[in-house]
C-alpha cells in the first residue's frame, strides 16, 4: 500500500513572503535595520532593537555554526518518521542571526557545538524551498 505522506509545510504571510520567495531562488535573506545595523530573523514589521519601521532585506552569507541541537528520534509527525533518525539544531548564523533548521548530509554522531554549518536548500516545488545548514 502506498501513502502519500503530508508535510506540515510554512504558510507564508505579507511580512515573510520575501523570505520564502528569496530561499525558492537558493537565497538566504535576513530583515536588517538601517538604522542601528541590527539582523533579525523570524521576520517582523519593525526593527526589535529600536523600534524602526525602516527594515530591509539583505542577503545573508549562509554561514554560522551550530549553537545547539539535538537529534530526533521520534518524529514530530508522520512525515518526519520517514526521516528518522534526523537533527535539529539552533544556528547561529554570521550575522548573528539564530534559526532553527534540520542538519542535513552529516554523521549525526559527528555534530557539537560551535560546529561550521553552511546553508543549504531543499527544493519542496517552484514556490517553496527550505533552507537547511549541512556540515561547512
Amino acid at each position: 500500500m502506498m501513502t502519500n505522506l503530508q508535510r506540515p509545510l510554512p504558510q507564508p504571510t505579507d511580512i515573510t513572503q520575501p523570505y520564502w520567495s528569496a530561499a525558492a531562488k537558493g537565497q538566504l535573506v535576513y530583515q536588517h535595520c538601517p538604522d542601528c545595523q541590527h539582523w533579525q530573523f523570524y521576520p517582523r514589521a519593525f526593527c526589535v532593537r529600536c523600534g524602526s519601521d525602516a527594515i530591509q532585506w539583505g542577503e545573508a552569507s549562509g554561514e554560522g555554526v551550530i549553537y545547539t541541537f539535538t537529534i530526533n528520534r521520534r518524529a514530530a509527525n508522520a512525515f518526519m518518521k520517514t526521516r528518522l533518525p534526523y537533527a535539529v539544531a539552533m544556528v547561529q548564523t554570521s550575522e548573528g542571526v539564530k534559526t532553527m533548521a534540520n542538519i542535513v548530509n552529516a554523521d549525526l554522531d559527528s555534530l557539537y557545538i560551535g560546529m561550521p554549518v553552511r546553508v543549504v536548500f531543499e527544493q519542496i516545488n517552484d514556490d517553496l524551498a527550505l533552507p537547511q545548514f549541512q556540515p561547512a
